[in-house]
């Protein structure tokens, strides 16, 4: 995955967008018997499914799945995808919750008793009208001089980012671009999972109060600048804290930005990549990153 982490011109172990980085699973397939660094062909199925999110039987994706990448970051897969055991992952807690308590109102329903196919009309009809939120027209709360910040982390495990693309271009379609522009903005933090932590700078005032604490570095105030003083944010500086470096064992800071989408930040050649100030947002390359994962060794 070399060429994807480098895709931003830093090698700094982050993917700056996985959705252009693509490898072939099959590559993790045991080539003997099973171990701990290759998958089965079972598990190379699911995982196969993971990344490409639920399917009805006709093969209509119904929701994206999730991108490579932070498989194996603390607080990622571990906790929401595979769990400690099975059924004990955030996503398996969430779906028998959701579908036992709120759709079939049955306290012992069981997620391996799940039917793509029949459950999630079922959950589309009787509590879609009041969770779903997919309506593009936003045409309404735009005349009443209404701001949309929209943010996602590339490396969430838990809600996959490209669902908030897909909504964000749904609603680029419905309302022009030009509209869209004057009252809405996506911001894709590179390495970050749900919500905040993540390897990548991941801190911008979306859990508490940026640093420093102005329209730049918070996404509030950014918000509040943009309602009360009509001055668009064309950039969030997100921040990482770094572990002591000897030998004066200094905690640093890393700072980049985050490019209202579709641009992406990239390093300017010079200065230090931990700072900000040093990148730049451009439009995005036009062809994908590639990258093929070399098979694990017997």
């Amino acid at each position: 995955m070399a060429a994807c982490d480098a895709d931003d011109g830093v090698k700094d172990g982050v993917i700056d967008d996985p959705s252009r980085c693509h490898f072939d699973t099959g590559t993790l397939l045991c080539k003997g018997p099973e171990t701990a660094s290759c998958l089965t062909a079972p598990q190379v199925t699911a995982l196969n499914a993971i990344y490409g999110g639920p399917k009805t039987a006709k093969g209509e994706r119904i929701y994206p799945g999730f991108f490579p990448g932070a498989e194996g970051e603390p607080g990622g897969w571990a906790v929401w995808v595979s769990g400690l055991a099975p059924t004990l992952s955030g996503h398996s807690f969430f779906a028998t919750q959701f579908f036992g308590s709120m759709v079939l109102e049955e306290p012992f329903w069981s997620i391996y008793t799940f039917d793509l196919d029949k459950d999630v009309p079922i959950a589309d009809k009787k509590v879609g009208p009041i969770l779903n939120a997919m309506d593009p027209n936003l045409a309404a709360f735009h005349r009443r001089g209404g701001k949309l910040i929209l943010f996602h982390g590339w490396s969430d495990p838990a809600v996959s980012p490209q669902n908030t693309i897909n909504y964000y271009e749904s609603v680029r379609q419905r309302m022009g671009d030009e509209d869209t522009k004057q009252f809405v903005r996506l911001f894709m933090a590179p390495g970050m999972e749900h919500c905040g932590l993540g390897s990548g700078p991941c801190l911008f005032g979306q859990i508490g109060k940026g640093t420093p604490y102005d329209a730049e570095h918070d996404v509030n105030l950014a918000m509040e600048r943009w309602v009360e003083k009509g001055v668009a944010p064309d950039v969030l500086i997100a921040m990482k804290p770094l572990p002591p470096v000897p030998p004066n064992k200094t905690p640093g800071v890393r700072t980049r930005p985050l490019c209202p989408y579709p641009k992406v930040a990239r390093w300017k050649g010079q200065g230090s990549t931990d700072e900000a100030a040093n990148f730049t947002c451009v439009d995005p390359p036009a062809r994908p990153v590639t990258a093929a994962i070399a098979a694990p060794e017997q």
